[in-house]
């Protein structure tokens, strides 16, 4: 069977076994793990746990208890780290409906991390469907505060038992859900990010383009750097000293004649929030382009004030406005940039449901 997916074949429904958590929360723990919710540390009830194999397909589809994943200890991804994962949210909306945003992009760029990491690619509408099948049984776990949703993390990983370097035969795809607040505590508040002249988080025809947990290792120990530089985020650069991205996030930059340029390459991740950004961009009339960003032009070009905001945007921080660079090369320090927080504040209204989605990007998740 070919991992390749198929985007023009019909595709039925799956057919999801549920078995519900015994141990589920209370209305009560779960209210106050709401309250105010931390990035990543609280999980809901349940999970979605689909398997792949060469001579199966996709099978055995299931929403179980969240809970420990048994693995061999010869499993492909703990050898050879054979994994890709994406991350989405869903929104609570004034009404108590719940929403997702874009969700079709999220499932694409899945399958072209599949298709990188020689994992299967995982049809768009079962992405679609393990989606709402967790929000079915866990829609309550979705909050309703300001600036709070629940993460979703869909992933991907080799669990076929053997040692040796090749595709895994096994796979199995899981998605986890987490309530969260702010990614970056204070909120859209300027933040400071330290140059990794050091190390690469990716390099040409690597693993960049992909949302594979290699890519984010390989950022940890700049990112510690950054830390101890009392830096919020590092960002990298490219062997030519063109600017690629931050650890987690897609770099913007803005230019005071209005045009947007968003660094573009081959190892770079594309990014879903920074492509939405960049449309409601052009919307408003803004020039938009994608190319290459030299370190030398981002110092000239602050100097001058050619360029007079950049920020950095991705699903888990949204809109993050880079009020400062550190590095051996130079320190810059910029204003809140105010078209930033415009754009932040369009799209965080379309996913609320505050503002009219003129694009179609938003997917409900539970029954109407």
């Amino acid at each position: 069977m070919s991992l390749t997916y198929d985007p023009d074949a019909a595709l039925a429904p799956l057919e999801f076994a549920v078995t519900k958590n015994l141990a589920a929360k209370s209305p009560a723990e779960r209210d106050a793990l709401l309250a105010a919710p931390a990035f990543g540390t609280a999980f809901t009830d349940h999970m979605v746990d689909i398997c792949w194999s060469v001579r199966g397909g996709w099978h055995r589809p299931r929403v179980q208890p969240y809970g420990p994943i048994s693995l061999d200890p010869a499993a492909a991804v703990l050898h050879y780290g054979q994994e890709i994962f994406e991350g989405i949210k869903a929104y609570r909306h004034a009404d108590g409906s719940i929403h997702t945003f874009r969700p079709d992009q999220n499932g694409r760029r899945l399958q072209r991390s599949a298709r990188r990491l020689a994992l299967p690619e995982l049809p768009v509408e079962y992405f679609l469907q393990s989606i709402k099948e967790l929000i079915a049984v866990d829609g309550a776990w979705v909050p309703s505060g300001e600036d709070q949703s629940l993460y979703l993390r869909p992933f991907m990983f080799a669990k076929e038992a053997f040692l040796g370097v090749r595709p895994a035969n096994k796979v199995a795809y899981y998605l986890i859900a987490s309530p969260v607040g702010a990614y970056f505590k204070g909120g859209a508040k300027p933040v400071s990010i330290w140059l990794s002249e050091d190390y690469a988080r990716a390099g040409k025809g690597g693993t960049g383009a992909a949302k594979t947990g290699g890519n984010y290792a390989a950022s940890l120990l700049p990112q510690a750097e950054a830390y101890e530089q009392g830096c919020d985020q590092v960002v990298f650069l490219d062997q030519d000293r063109n600017v690629e991205e931050l650890g987690g996030m897609n770099v913007v930059f803005v230019y005071k004649d209005g045009t947007i340029v968003t660094p573009q390459s081959d190892s770079i991740l594309e990014g879903i929030t920074r492509d939405s950004i960049l449309q409601l961009a052009a919307d408003r009339g803004h020039k938009v382009e994608g190319r290459a960003v030299s370190l030398t032009e981002w110092r000239e070009g602050v100097a001058s004030g050619d360029i007079v905001e950049v920020f950095a945007c991705g699903t888990a921080a949204v809109v993050a406005p880079i009020g400062e660079l550190k590095g051996t090369d130079f320190i810059d320090e910029q204003p809140l940039g105010e078209l930033a927080l415009s754009l932040r504040e369009e799209l965080t209204d379309i996913q609320y449901g505050r503002r009219e989605d003129r694009h179609g990007w938003l997917v409900r998740l539970d029954e109407a």
